[in-house]
């Protein structure tokens, strides 16, 4: 039985919430059932330590990597789909033989030896974060209304855009610093979803990732679509998963 296997992106907790309108709908058109990886490096998952700095500190895309394996061990056969960061723990993490197809949302295909922080160097207009403490990184200089408007500027629901802000969370920065030493997508079939109205990720920077991918679809949404257009990206996870 095929099972959908979520990884969020970074600076966030509480995946299972922000997926949750995609794995509903997808349920209910298809019986297809889903999880949320918990990723250590923001505080989520057994034995990760909340977000307590010292610890936090010293937990790196490693760790993150391990709690996708091990969701996989739990799967027979997987979908997994990644959101911006969780492409890069894909690619670390996503080495098993359960997945079947690899789904990216405004995310990124490393090769070995690419770090999260080497993938975003040339970007145009980077997130404004601080280490605070060091070795831990925080959004900062954004208000629930600025940084709205440059991740979630096309969702509607007033709702959603405060409860999508008070699950931002803090990070370890080695999270960021750590090259990959797999890459886990290559030989594998996969779909990149590339959204063309984020104000995040630059389209030059999807576009070079997605060219890694077999399969490229435009998506007329912002950087968070599976809260905007829960719709568009159930469909054309409905259709991976009729490829059968």
């Amino acid at each position: 039985m095929v099972e959908i296997v979520f990884v969020h992106g970074v600076l966030v907790r509480d995946g299972a919430w922000w997926w949750s309108r995609v794995a509903d709908v997808v349920r209910s058109s298809t019986g297809v059932e889903s999880r949320s990886v918990l990723l250590p490096s923001c505080g989520e998952g057994a034995g990760a330590g909340g977000t307590a700095a010292d610890h936090l500190a010293g937990l790196s895309l490693a760790d993150d990597a391990a709690a996708l394996h091990r969701a996989l061990d739990g799967v027979e056969s997987a979908i997994v789909v990644g959101h911006s960061y969780g492409g890069t723990v894909i690619a670390e993490g996503a080495e098993h033989p359960a997945v079947r197809h690899l789904v990216y949302i405004s995310s990124y295909l490393p090769g070995v030896g690419e770090s999260q922080a080497h993938i975003m160097r040339d970007e145009p207009n980077p997130v404004s974060i601080a280490l605070d403490p060091p070795g831990v990184l925080r959004v900062d200089g954004y208000d629930a209304a600025s940084f709205g408007a440059r991740f979630w500027a096309d969702l509607e629901d007033e709702d959603a855009r405060a409860a999508a802000y008070a699950r931002l969370a803090p990070q370890s920065a080695a999270a960021f610093g750590a090259a990959t030493t797999r890459a886990a997508w290559q030989g594998r079939e996969s779909t990149y979803l590339v959204c063309a109205d984020d104000r995040s990720t630059s389209f030059a920077l999807q576009r070079t990732h997605a060219a890694r991918a077999t399969h490229s679809i435009d998506l007329p949404t912002g950087h968070h679509p599976f809260l905007s257009r829960p719709d568009l990206v159930a469909r054309e996870l409905e259709a991976v998963i009729r490829q059968g």
